[in-house]
């Protein structure tokens, strides 16, 4: 066989990639190690704190950054902190989505506490709530052994994704499955399959995705945590993620790169945009959370809601992939934001989440730092 140096074969499923480069060829596999943590059948740690907190660490978060500090208080308590270091000021201004994904953090420990027979008390910022998040603790956990009713959403955290592929638009998501994943999660939530919604909301999903990649300073954001192939995922596994055999074949011949993505004239930028465009656009049915109020405390709630949707939602056989930029507070995103709260809550209220919901291809999971690097001393 000739080489070129666009030559790639995928072999086993696509776990391997052979890339011909000046005639040598590279071997290249999937990430490894970054996803480790999703693997929950060892034994499980003595400790029930670890035991809630192995499962917590898997629940969707902005950017995937893993916003979670944790210290571990006597033998029973714990403090959950923000990681400061991990907030997204350009389209987060208001550290409101990284309180969010604190949120799905505190409600996953929930659910695995209730599986190894503890509750857990959730104390929500008992040093007051900041306008921006700063050093005091996000919550003050107690577990108490006790007879919680076991959460039948527990089995599923292992298997929820957030599914960023395109959806089968010729598979429908009526309103009876909606309202199957609504009662499961055991929450009130807006939902609509209803075709002409769903195509306003659309648009404004489509408009708002376009106009952050084309700002500079919300597009660098995502560039500075992008982790391009399984080397780059592996030694840091958190942020957003590209791999795959085409996109490390790509990578190794220099076609694509944190450059060139950052580019708006080049073709990773114009190609990465379409592919964002193609996912985000197929959407068979929208699912959204709102609350009366902004304050943190409901930014909390909206954490648990949402992470319980998707649980219920995996259970169901359905995926979701949340559709945060039509949401953010950041000024050149007002206009569009407001729109998406005149469709979605014309009653007032502030919309928390907006997810699209449907029939996904399987997926792996997203990579995650391992526990004992979120434990503070």
């Amino acid at each position: 066989m000739a080489a070129s140096r666009r030559t790639v074969l995928s072999v086993a499923g696509g776990a391997i990639a052979l890339v011909a480069i000046g005639g040598y060829w590279r071997v290249m596999r999937t990430p490894q190690t970054a996803m480790a943590p999703w693997t929950l059948d060892d034994p499980a740690p003595e400790d029930i704190r670890l035991d809630a907190f192995r499962h917590a660490i898997l629940a969707p978060n902005s950017h995937n950054l893993q916003p979670w500090r944790i210290r571990l208080v006597g033998d029973d308590g714990a403090v959950l902190f923000a990681d400061l270091d991990r907030r997204l000021p350009q389209t987060d201004p208001f550290d409101r989505q990284i309180t969010i994904s604190q949120g799905t953090f505190l409600e996953l420990a929930r659910i695995a506490a209730a599986e190894r027979g503890h509750a857990l008390a959730i104390q929500p910022f008992p040093q007051g709530e900041a306008e921006r998040l700063d050093e005091r603790p996000i919550a003050a956990l107690r577990f108490t052994p006790s007879a919680p009713p076991k959460d039948p959403l527990f089995a599923q955290i292992p298997h929820r994704r957030s599914n960023k592929q395109a959806y089968d638009l010729a598979r429908p998501v009526g309103e009876a499955d909606l309202e199957t994943v609504v009662k499961a999660a055991g929450i009130i939530a807006a939902y609509t399959a209803d075709p002409g919604k769903i195509e306003a909301i659309r648009a404004l999903v489509l408009e708002a995705v376009e106009l952050e990649m084309r700002i500079p300073r919300t597009h660098q954001e995502s560039m500075a945590v992008m982790r391009i192939g399984a080397r780059e995922i592996d030694a840091n596994p958190d942020g957003l993620e590209m791999h795959g055999p085409m996109i490390e074949a790509m990578d190794a011949i220099g076609v694509i790169s944190h450059e060139s993505l950052s580019d708006p004239d080049s073709f990773a930028f114009r190609s990465g945009l379409k592919m964002m465009q193609d996912s985000y656009g197929s959407a068979p049915a929208f699912i959204w959370i709102s609350t009366a109020s902004n304050d943190r405390a409901n930014q909390l709630s909206a954490g648990y809601d949402y992470v319980r949707l998707n649980l219920a939602a995996t259970a169901a056989g359905l995926s979701m992939h949340p559709m945060s930029q039509s949401l953010q507070e950041y000024p050149e995103m007002a206009r569009i934001n407001a729109a998406m709260h005149r469709l979605l809550a014309p009653d007032g209220g502030r919309v928390q989440m907006l997810a699209r919901i449907g029939h996904g291809p399987a997926i792996g999971p997203t990579p995650r730092r391992p526990l004992g690097s979120k434990l503070a001393v």
